[in-house]
């Protein structure tokens, strides 16, 4: 989470600005957060200490690390959100890459701070925050403008359900990450709790694809298998892309792993691991970018 100033930049070179009505729905994932919650603490309740020292996929962070990042953002957000407060500026934040490296900055420091509190006071603390975090987020109007751009979606200025939505990614795929490490994965692929995942991930396939050329009507079809999964379908219309729950006969048609598709949209697979489980029928070119796809801020 970082200030107002940062995430109300427009990047002249890469300005997408798209509105609601571009999206298939709204993604409804306020009422998710408790549940996520439980099941993170009872997941740390149970780690051993050796386990709390794993190396998980953030290559320079282990499970007590992304731990504590997951505690970070739930103070942040409270600051930010139910206090109005946003602690240090980004004021010469002006490109995507420099926000990126404001928030690495932001991370690292945290992380770095709390090699000195314990995995027992850690977890004190995030139950401690949860429900004040979750209270924060669910005043906001899901309708209002987002204090926080969706950076990664190519917005400037985003909707708060989004904002919410994507708050939701960073908490799944972090706790995640230490599923990975402790190998205990199985929890968050169930369909209630892996698709909204994966279908706020998916709306920044336009932006993604924004430079990639296709005639009009051209359909890609993207296909995430297991019971968690679901399809989407990305078509031109009028020299852009538009996401969509339906389409036409693709001209392209991806399916990716179930159990790896997270893994390639948060940085946590290389594109040469990730084209060894994906099969991409019809224009490859057209498939190809899905697997360097990224729905974090990085």
């Amino acid at each position: 989470m970082v200030s107002t100033s940062a995430l109300r930049i427009v990047f002249v070179s890469e300005k997408h600005c798209r509105s609601e009505l571009d999206h298939p729905s709204i993604i409804q994932t306020i009422q998710l957060f408790p549940r996520l919650d439980s099941e993170l603490i009872s997941l740390l309740k149970s780690l051993s200490p050796d386990d709390w020292r794993l190396q998980t996929l953030a290559p320079k962070w282990k499970v007590k690390d992304v731990a504590a990042h997951l505690l970070d953002g739930n103070i942040r957000a409270i600051s930010n959100l139910r206090d109005n407060y946003f602690g240090e500026k980004s004021d010469n934040v002006s490109s995507y890459h420099e926000l990126v490296s404001f928030l690495d900055g932001l991370n690292a420091s945290w992380v770095k701070a709390m090699e000195r509190m314990s995995p027992e006071l850690i977890i004190s603390l995030i139950e401690f925050t949860g429900s004040m975090y979750c209270e924060a987020l669910r005043r906001l109007d899901p309708h209002g403008e987002a204090v926080f751009s969706v950076a990664w979606a190519g917005e400037d200025s985003s909707r708060n359900w989004f904002h919410i939505a994507r708050e939701y990614t960073e908490k799944w795929h972090h706790q995640q990450q230490i599923r990975f490490a402790v190998g205990k994965t199985d929890v968050l692929f169930q369909r209630e709790l892996y698709f909204p995942f994966l279908d706020t991930s998916l709306r920044a396939l336009p932006y993604h694809y924004r430079a990639i050329p296709a005639v009009d009507s051209t359909c890609i079809e993207f296909r995430v298998s297991g019971s968690g999964g679901g399809k989407w379908y990305l078509i031109r219309e009028e020299q852009q892309w538009r996401l969509d729950y339906k389409g036409g006969i693709p001209d392209c048609a991806v399916e990716i792993e179930g159990e790896a598709a997270w893994r390639i949209f948060t940085k946590g697979m290389s594109k040469e691991e990730a084209e060894k489980i994906t099969i991409i029928q019809g224009v490859k070119e057209l498939g190809d970018p899905i697997l360097n796809l990224l729905a974090v801020m990085a």
